[in-house]
């Protein structure tokens, strides 16, 4: 458990230095400024998508397209309770609401699709260290 933990804030340190760094070129290329609720904003999306990405030992039963949709149905469901949540407080526009989700969605492919290949490239590590046991065995 203490080693899940250590792990997950890891992922969420990584993933939201890149999307805060990302957001930061983006809006000086933009010249745009974030405010403090949004840069709360990505931290709080980031935290869940990095938990939902790290429960991938829960759907191993299932292919991996179907559980990479299946995280990113997750993720979006709770990103929107989250930002339901927060627009009690300061309402989204519906466009908004598009903005936010096109927003989560792009570098969220990004990070996942580098989360995914570093859990193929440690499986693959894991399986040629098998197999130089077992041919050491034989």
């Amino acid at each position: 458990m203490k080693n899940y933990l250590k792990t997950l804030l890891l992922y969420i340190c990584i993933s939201y230095t890149m999307v805060s760094v990302s957001g930061a070129v983006v809006n000086i290329i933009g010249g745009t400024q974030a405010s403090n609720s949004n840069t709360l904003i990505m931290f709080g999306l980031c935290v869940i998508a990095s938990f939902v990405l790290s429960l991938n030992k829960l759907f191993d039963e299932l292919s991996p397209l179907a559980m990479i949709l299946l995280q990113y149905v997750i993720v979006i469901a709770l990103c929107a309770g989250f930002l339901g949540i927060l627009s009690l407080f300061d309402p989204i526009s519906p466009k908004g609401w598009f903005e936010y989700f096109r927003s989560f969605t792009i570098p969220y492919i990004i990070i996942a699709a580098i989360y995914y290949y570093s859990l193929y490239d440690e499986a693959k590590k894991q399986n040629r260290m098998i197999k130089d046991i077992q041919d050491g065995i034989e």
